[in-house]
C-alpha cells in the first residue's frame, strides 16, 4: 500500500535510511525525530512509504516548492528513495516512484527533479524507467566547506 508516512513509521523509515547511508552517524539527541515531525506537519513536504504486510519496504521524500516562473507552477524535488535491500528488483521502487510522481502532478508541479550519487548503471536505468531523463539539465551540488 502506497501512503503518506505516519508518526509511528519513524523507526522503519530510519531503518531504510541506514541502508541508503550506512555511514551516517546514529543520532541520539532526538533531532532526527524532531525533523521527522516537522516534515509530517508541513503540507508542502511529503514523506511516502510503501507498506507490505505491516512492514515499510520503501520510502520517498517529495518536496513541493512554490515558484514564480512557469505560470507560478510549483516544482518538485524527490529525495531519499529507498527500497528494502532484500526486495530490490521486484518492482517496488517503480511502484513508490509512480505514486510519488502522481502526488507531484496532483500538486500542480510542472517538473520533478532528483539527483543520485550512484554511479551504478542499474540505478540510472531505474530512474529512466520511472520517467526521468538524465540529459535535459545539468545538476551541480555545493556543500559547506
Amino acid at each position: 500500500m502506497f501512503r503518506a508516512a505516519r508518526p509511528d513509521d519513524f523507526a522503519q523509515i530510519i531503518r531504510l535510511y541506514r541502508q541508503l547511508q550506512p555511514d551516517d552517524p546514529r543520532l541520539t539527541d532526538g533531532s532526527d525525530e524532531r525533523a521527522f515531525a516537522q516534515i509530517l506537519s508541513n503540507p508542502a513536504l511529503h514523506l511516502f512509504v510503501l507498506e507490505l504486510d505491516g512492514l515499510v519496504v520503501a520510502t520517498t521524500y517529495l518536496n513541493v516548492i512554490p515558484n514564480i516562473s512557469r505560470s507560478a507552477s510549483p516544482y518538485a524535488v524527490i529525495e531519499n528513495v529507498v527500497v528494502e535491500e532484500s526486495r530490490r528488483g521486484t518492482g517496488l521502487g517503480k511502484q513508490i516512484m509512480a505514486g510519488t510522481l502522481q502526488a507531484a502532478w496532483d500538486a500542480g508541479c510542472y517538473k520533478a527533479m532528483l539527483m543520485t550519487g550512484s554511479r551504478r548503471p542499474a540505478t540510472h536505468a531505474f530512474y529512466r524507467a520511472c520517467g526521468f531523463s538524465g540529459d535535459v539539465k545539468t545538476a551541480y551540488l555545493a556543500r559547506p566547506s
